[in-house]
This record gives C-alpha cells, structure tokens and sequence, in this order.
C-alpha cells in the first residue's frame, strides 16, 4: 500500500512557492489563492503557520517572506557540500579575474546556482543564488547534461517541444530568447572533448561565460564552476583565453575541498519509494546551521489552535534537519533522533518531500535536493543589510515610540544605513545616508569599542575629537575610558554630546563569527529624566531587536554575501 503524503506539507510548499515568484516575495491572501487554487480558509491557517514559524511575516494585508525562510535552502547548501570556505574562495576568484563567479549544481533538466560573487558594474550578471536557468542557454549546462540517460533527454525535449522557456524558468531575462534553441548534444560532445563549456550570447545579447566541471573523487560533476563576462569587455573566445587556466586551477581544489555526495539530482530520484531499510549515518556538521531561537510547535498548537497545521510544521522541521545529511545521505532513524519525531512521522514527511521534488532517497538513506531553494532563497538572497534590519526597526519603534535606526562604521564617522521614525510633536529628523562623527554618538561608541585597540587608537588619532555641545567628551584619556566602558557592558550613551537636548542608547549587531558590523539605537529628546533611566527603559527592547536582527543575518550569511550598506 502505497504510503500517503502529508497534505498541510505539501500546501505549504505550494503557498511558499507562490511567494517565492511573486514580485519582491509579497502577496496579499486573495493572491495566493488564486495562485493555489486552495481553499481561503487552508491558506489563511497555512500562513498563520508559516508566521509562527518565522517564515512569513504580515504588514497589513501583504505577506512578505522572511530571511528565516533561507535556513531550508542552507540546509540544502549544507548537505551538498558547501561550506563557508567554498564561497569564500568563489567570492576571492572573482576579485582576482575582476569578473562575476558562479558555482552551480543540476536540477532535473535545468541548472541552479549555489554561489554567486557578482562584480558590481553597470553591465554585470544578475542571477542570484537559487535561480534555475534551462541548461540549452548557459555554460554549466553542457556540462551536466553529458550524465543524462534517455530518459532525461526526453524529458528535456519534451520541455523544449512545450515552449518557451521563460514559463519553467523564470529567472530568464524578459523578452525574446536570442536566437533559436542550441543544439545541446552538440555543445555537449564539444564540452567531452574540450573539458569546458562556452555560453556566447545563449541567455541574452551581450552576456558571454566560461565553464569548467568541478568533480567528486568518483569523477562524477558535482558543480559547475563559471566567470562570466560581457563582449564589451572580452570576445567569448578571449574570455576562454584569459580565465580557463585559473577556473581549471580552482576547480581542481574545490572538487578536494566540498563533501563526498552528488549535490543535484534528476528528475527520475524525486519519486523513488520510501524503503525500510536504513542504518546509522554519522553526521559532521563542519559549517553548522546559526542558533535560531527555539521553535515549540506544541505551544503554537496551543496559541492558536485549529489555525495552526503542526503537520507542515514537522514537515519544514524534517526539510531543516536533511541539512545534517553529508554525502550519501540520513537513516530515517537519525532524522527521526534530529526531528523529536516519531519514525512514521518523519516517514510519511520523507514521502512527501520526495513526492514534491525536495528530497531524494536510495532506499535507505535520505538527502535534499536543490529544488529547495525555489522556496524564496533567490529573492531572499539579495537582500541588503538594511532591508533585514528594517522590519525590526520598524517594530521596535512601535514598541518605545521613538525613533530607531541602524549605522555602520565609515572611516571616523557613522553613516545611517537603515531608520524607522515615529511622528511626534518632538521628532529626531534624520535620514538614511546621513554621517556624524562616531566619538560623539551612542553608535559610534558602540562600533569603535567593538575594534581592535590599535584601529580604534588610529581612527581617533585621524579625527581628534572636538566639542559639538558643551557636554561632548573630547579629552582623549576619557574618551578612552568610555569605549572601554562600552565594550564591557556592551551598550553606550550619548547624552546632549551630538547636539543640545538630544539623548541616545545604543547596542551592537555582531556576524556570525562575533564582530561588531553594525549599531543600533533609540534616540529621543533627553527632557529632565536622568539619563540612567532611559538606559534602563530602552536597554531591553534594544536587546532584543539586536537579537533578532543578527538571527536573520547569521541566516542569510551563511553562503551568502549580505551587503552591509
């Protein structure tokens, strides 16, 4: 008897995709049933899941998906073999060749990339990590398509026989294709013979890449590694020319440097059936998910009862914990241990995600495939530091009733990046972009007590503090004595030492690996309250929304490069 699939589970994925191809990742309800065909009422209770989850978050009728959400496409990254490291080389190669460097995977008959370092020009390429391109109009095609047997060949020229492309791929650019579909077989065999593979002008007019296989020890192409150039800068040929000996370099030391297993997958493994047999896997977490904050779906069940679908939240948790699967795979029983799920549980979860394209099974072990990064990773990838920060800033003013915002560190000054404003009869006015002299600033204390003594002794040195008001600390022992103050309490002040009347408090926002990269604050008119008093009423809230903003940072950072400004 056939096992059944997890229904909530698989409405879920729907909604999530729904969300994902919309414009700037938001909908309205109404929209998304149309874009379903499910009932109102299953996707108001399937959305009031996903927010209690952290994965979509409302601001009055739109549903906007969060940096949360990333997590199920970096638990993909991280099974493939991905680490930190691998980007972190990408991202130095591209520096090197001054062009736009791309890892990518297959996926079914297409090609999805994984790690993306763009150069940032006028003319540059604008796919992002997740987005899926047909593998007849880009390099790494060539590349992947040479491991198809007939029945994916027939699946591609069933899909080519269909249509355009644009409607499988939307990640295509608009308008018409270039030229006429390429002859895939014959850039394959070329590929062979070659060992690379060229894409002159196959996605749109101008753009023109180079791409070498990056291989498993079994000899198997586990990515495909690209530079990706424009003819105003290169003829296809003379980009082959000037970058294939530094990609066939690198690709030889990322094939010894990501894990053992096959990261993409046909279209033939997403419906394999769920066996019995299964054995202890061990498990090397070598670049681990971030800590999130703890998700209870039994006390969800219990805030919201009937409205909250606990079965698509254990689905999305056995999604999270195939993350842990390196190389061939997990036994059931290990994401069953991961998930505090029963084994039928997690069994019948395992036989939906396979059924719906997400994970893949050979009869014993389980691991995910890179369609999950469809579920929003792309949009959510391109976001900007302050586009994080900004639904948090925007909370935590309607929590204090005063105005927040968000800096970083510009040479000796800070330079407002991300700002939610209250409207008061008394309001601070200040607007993105804006630099004030960091001494001065609660911020800037934040960010300078978070640098090593010698960077922070020279940028003090480069601008010599000056008097702003009578109450600004100038005298350079004291000075000293307030950032060290700082860095052990872990917040600052400034009372009236910008300007007259004006008081902030302010808290750092760390990275991943600890470092102070940003500040924020709460400023308002200092009025006759002491100044202790405000520090006290404003520390907790400030506290909390740091929290929540380095949660979605250290998501979205983990394979990704997230702008800080």
């Amino acid at each position: 008897m056939p096992e059944e699939s997890v229904r909530p589970l698989e409405r879920g994925l729907a909604v999530l995709r729904a969300l994902a191809v919309a414009e700037q990742g938001q909908l309205r309800a109404g929209d998304l049933v149309r874009a379903t065909g499910l009932a109102r009422s299953t996707v108001d209770r399937v959305v009031a899941t996903l927010a209690r989850i952290g994965y979509v978050r409302t601001r009055g009728q739109q549903l906007h998906l969060t940096p949360r959400l990333m997590e199920l496409g970096n638990a993909y990254l991280a099974a493939s073999g991905l680490t930190g490291e691998v980007a972190a080389r990408t991202a130095r190669l591209a520096d090197e060749l001054d062009e736009s460097v791309s890892l990518a995977v297959p996926d079914g008959d297409g090609v999805r990339f994984v790690t993306q370092a763009a150069r940032r020009r006028a003319m540059s390429v604008a796919f992002r990590i997740g987005d899926l391109l047909p593998p007849e109009r880009c390099a790494p095609g060539a590349l992947f398509a040479d491991a198809w047997g007939e029945e994916e060949w027939a699946a591609w020229h069933a899909r080519v026989a269909a249509g355009p492309a644009e409607e499988a791929f939307p990640a295509l650019p608009p308008g018409p294709a270039p030229s006429a579909v390429p002859d895939l077989a014959a850039r394959v065999a070329r590929a062979k013979e070659t060992g690379w593979a060229l894409d002159d002008q196959l996605i749109e007019p101008g753009l023109i890449a180079v791409a070498v296989p990056v291989r498993d020890g079994a000899g198997r192409v586990r990515y495909a590694l690209s530079a990706v150039s424009h003819t105003s800068r290169y003829t296809a040929e003379a980009l082959a020319a000037a970058v294939l000996p530094r990609l066939r370099m690198e690709a030889e030391r990322l094939g010894g440097m990501a894990g053992a297993g096959t990261p993409g997958a046909s279209g033939a493994e997403h419906a394999v059936a769920l066996g019995a047999s299964e054995a202890e896997h061990p498990v090397d977490l070598a670049d681990p998910e971030p800590a999130l904050p703890a998700f209870d779906p039994q006390a969800a069940k219990e805030e919201l009862g009937p409205g909250f679908l606990q079965s698509l939240a254990r689905g999305l948790a056995v999604l999270r914990a195939l993350g842990e699967a390196r190389g061939d795979g997990l036994p059931l029983t290990a994401l069953a241990a991961a998930t505090g799920l029963p084994r039928a549980t997690a069994r019948r979860c395992l036989h939906t995600l396979a059924l719906t394209g997400y994970a893949a099974h050979d009869g014993r072990l389980f691991r995910p495939l890179p369609r999950i990064l469809e579920l929003g990773h792309a949009a959510l990838s391109r976001l900007t530091f302050a586009e994080l920060a900004e639904p948090h800033l925007r909370a935590l003013a309607d929590r204090v009733h005063q105005s927040a915002s968000v800096t970083v560190l510009d040479g000796t000054d800070i330079r407002y990046v991300a700002r939610a404003a209250t409207v008061r009869v008394m309001s601070v006015h200040i607007t993105v972009g804006t630099r004030f002299p960091a001494y001065a600033t609660a911020m800037g204390r934040v960010l300078l007590a978070g640098l090593p003594p010698e960077e922070r002794e020279r940028l003090l040195k480069a601008a010599p503090p000056r008097a702003l008001t009578p109450h600004t600390v100038t005298d350079p022992a004291e000075l000293a004595r307030v950032l060290d103050r700082a860095a052990a309490e872990d917040h600052a002040t400034a009372d009236q030492e910008l300007e007259d009347g004006l008081r902030s408090v302010a808290v750092p926002v760390r990275d991943a690996a600890g470092q102070v990269v940003a500040a924020l604050n709460i400023a308002q008119h200092a009025g006759t309250a002491p100044l202790s008093g405000t520090r006290d009423a404003l520390l907790p809230a400030l506290r909390a929304t740091a929290a929540a903003i380095e949660t979605d940072l250290h998501t979205a950072a983990r394979f990704n490069e997230v702008r800080m400004s």
